[in-house]
């Protein structure tokens, strides 16, 4: 078979590429940057360059999307440009060239405004059931995409899968306030107990997808790493997040003790991936208590995966308040 995988110079493409070269697979990496894993140098925007990069592509993994921190440098003309009018060229090319499977990488910012509960209320519970209320054009044209896959579903019967990923990216926070008060590694294993997910796991879960499309037709699945946590502890969870982790992995006292870390002192959202485990048979290897294991054994926060795409960064230029000064 083969797979085209958009945005293949970027952080999930090229770990999609890297993965599916080491299995054999024929991969044809379409990016509007040269990359190792790149063998289209293009946009999805031209409908003709989609249409030449289709030619015996049997699945699509289209990874390729302008991200939240580009609201800084694009205006929102250029996220609909790329995140819906490309999408749409993908679809209905893949469409007119007979295309079996497509997975559009989506993410969890879809749920927007969704996420923040009021203050005094309880974390939110975030299932596919919650409805998405998009804050900023990256969720609204994300989640247009979405809307978009489940047309061509409904319409010419083509095999959807949209994956709401979390967090995957090595950069530094977009939030000020987090990145001064905790040291990056710090807060992005406290992300993996409710908001964050290893790349290699986002990759297993876009194979699964891939494999089981035709089956399930079209669905929109949460990848996230497993947390911890329960229902029940979505009260505290916002007034004292370390206590409830402690009491849910007691040995984080100890791992955290030795490198100088603390817990978020609250949590405002809690992603679940139980759909994605049940339909897709996704088993996320690197969850919270595995991470904290192998830390404990002298070993890194990330997969190997993780550390063999390292980080891409998402422009050209430096900011004085940061890497995402995003509104």
């Amino acid at each position: 078979m083969t797979v085209l995988v958009t945005g293949s110079a970027g952080h999930l493409g090229e770990g999609l590429a890297r993965v599916l070269s080491h299995r054999g697979e024929t991969v044809r990496g379409l990016d509007i940057q040269p990359s190792p894993f790149t063998s289209d140098v293009g946009s999805i925007i031209d409908r003709e360059f989609v249409h030449h990069c289709m030619q015996g592509v049997s699945h699509i993994l289209h990874a390729a999307t302008l991200h939240k921190p580009h609201i800084a440098t694009h205006d929102r003309r250029a996220f609909v440009e790329t995140n819906v009018v490309g999408t749409l060229n993908l679809l209905e090319e893949a469409v007119a060239a007979g295309v079996r499977t497509f997975v559009f990488t989506s993410t969890t910012s879809v749920f927007g405004d969704a996420l923040v509960p009021p203050d005094g209320e309880p974390a939110a519970w975030v299932t596919e059931e919650v409805t998405p209320v998009p804050k900023n054009i990256y969720g609204v044209t994300k989640l247009a995409a979405e809307n978009l896959c489940a047309l061509f579903h409904r319409l010419h019967s083509l095999s959807c899968i949209v994956l709401r990923t979390s967090r995957f990216f090595p950069e530094e926070d977009d939030d000020r306030e987090k990145r001064t008060a905790f040291d990056q590694a710090n807060a992005k294993a406290n992300e993996l107990t409710f908001r964050r997910v290893d790349i290699e796991d986002a990759v297993s879960a876009h194979f699964l997808a891939m494999e089981r499309a035709k089956d399930i037709g079209f669905g929109r699945y949460i990848i996230s790493a497993t947390t911890p946590f329960l229902q029940e502890d979505l009260t505290e969870l916002r007034a004292n997040a370390p206590n409830v982790l402690s009491r849910r992995v007691p040995e984080v006292e100890e791992v955290y003790s030795r490198r100088g870390w603390r817990m978020f002192p609250s949590i405002d959202r809690v992603y679940v991936n139980s759909l994605a485990r049940e339909e897709l048979g996704w088993r996320p290897q690197h969850d919270f208590a595995s991470v904290l294991k192998r830390l404990a054994a002298g070993g890194s926060l990330e997969s190997d995966l993780a550390q063999a795409v390292g980080a891409k960064g998402y422009h050209q230029q430096t900011f004085l308040d940061g890497p995402y000064p995003v509104s």
